[in-house]
């Protein structure tokens, strides 16, 4: 099989932005990240295992190159500092474990988060491609994957759907490089009026395309910066998560992303300083219609303007869902959605739902505790329980001011 990952800017832009604030903030700490396929029916074998194992060890081979690295000094929050840790930088295999038991593939990387956190992205796509091809007819999905994709790029143009601005966040899960590719094209030609696609989160291809790199935290940022530093309050991640960022960039790059330990104990800390500095927040887990309208009466309530503010809708769209979403923000403040799967591998054959999530930050359990259920991922059912009486404490203690 050819090589998957070419180029270390294949990865998402928010892999960037927050390893910069690792590297000026958080160069020492350690973490762990765990892999999990969520798909009850899908077992691994040995030779895609294997295959799985040579693609990482041909990533780790990678370097950026010059006029990557310029590439990437020319966004505007970008320093040379962390340019310079980038021309340095180099992925080790040496941090990844591989294990297959009874079908199950094993993943798990262990290391500084400088490092580990960059392997996430580009170890998924590389599973995901590994498996569509191996136990696939390939071409004949391919083929399924082009249809549908100039099925969603014909009716965008049309005018059928109105999306406001979106953007492509499907690498992490894409059926294989050449589908990313196919549709992120094929978006580009567009240009009906009420849709505008305005990137794409794959910064090696918005380079290539000219589009605009789009990212800015995960929920690592917010876990690991709340709950890794252990004498900290964990049901305050939030609050020590954003400060950390301000610190970093200001009124640069702010999209505050608030489902990491719930919604409810996220606006605790999004008072009138972060709300006010932050431009927008993201959608990633509940019903993101209900969770738009707490959102405006949240920035209402602080005095803010809802039409200054961005609402980023990410979890689980389809054109259908941002349809509905967009019609019903329109006007009453700036909508933008960031649509993955559905872009990047949609066929006739059920996609991975695969993850890879940290687990542990200096040696101890950190977890999310999302809008619903099933969506995080620890390994120490004790911790969770703790983080849960955290916040549940906090919530029904804190006198707010």
């Amino acid at each position: 099989m050819e090589q998957i990952i070419k180029s270390l800017l294949e990865n998402d832009l928010y892999k960037f932005s927050m390893g910069q604030a690792i590297y000026h903030q958080f160069s020492d700490y350690k973490t762990t990240w765990t892999f999990r396929c969520r798909n009850k029916d899908v077992r691994f074998n040995e030779e895609t295992v294997e295959e799985i194992k040579r693609q990482v060890r041909l990533y780790c081979d990678l370097r950026f190159k010059e006029d990557e690295l310029e590439y990437l000094n020319g966004i505007k929050w970008i320093k040379g500092s962390y340019v310079d840790f980038l021309r340095l930088w180099q992925p080790r295999y040496e941090d990844f474990s591989f294990e297959l038991k009874d079908g199950e593939l094993l993943i798990e990387t262990f290391g500084t988060w400088l490092n580990t956190s960059l392997y996430e992205v580009p170890t998924l796509a590389i599973v995901n491609e590994v498996y569509f091809r191996m136990n696939y007819d390939y071409d004949q999905l391919f083929e399924d994957f082009k249809k549908r994709a100039d099925e969603k790029c014909a009716k965008v143009d049309s005018g059928e759907y109105k999306l406001g601005s979106y953007s492509e966040f499907g690498l992490r899960r894409r059926l294989s490089a050449e589908a990313q590719e196919y549709i992120i094209a094929g978006l580009a030609k567009t240009n009906p009026r009420e849709s505008r696609f305005v990137g794409t989160s794959n910064v090696y291809l918005a380079r290539k395309y000219n589009l605009t790199p789009v990212g800015t935290m995960a929920h690592e940022w917010i876990m690991c910066v709340g709950q890794g530093d252990h004498k900290h309050n964990p049901a305050y991640s939030n609050y020590y998560a954003l400060n950390a960022w301000v610190k970093e960039y200001g009124v640069l790059n702010g999209t505050a992303l608030t489902d990491t330990i719930t919604t409810a104990a996220f606006l605790r800390d999004f008072r009138l300083t972060f709300a006010t500095l932050f431009s927008g927040v993201r959608h990633d887990s509940g019903d993101p219609i209900v969770w738009g309208d707490v959102m405006l009466a949240h920035y209402e309530s602080l005095g803010i303007d809802p039409k200054e503010k961005t609402l980023l809708f990410s979890d689980s769209l389809n054109f259908e869902k941002a349809n509905k979403i967009y019609e019903h923000f329109k006007g009453r403040c700036k909508v933008a959605f960031g649509i993955g799967t559905y872009l990047s591998n949609d066929t006739s054959v059920e996609a991975l739902n695969i993850v890879m999530k940290v687990t542990k930050c200096n040696g101890q359990d950190v977890a999310k505790i999302s809008d619903v259920e099933g969506k995080g991922m620890c390994k120490n059912q004790e911790y969770v329980d703790f983080l849960k009486r955290s916040i549940e404490w906090r919530m029904n203690n804190e006198v707010v001011k």
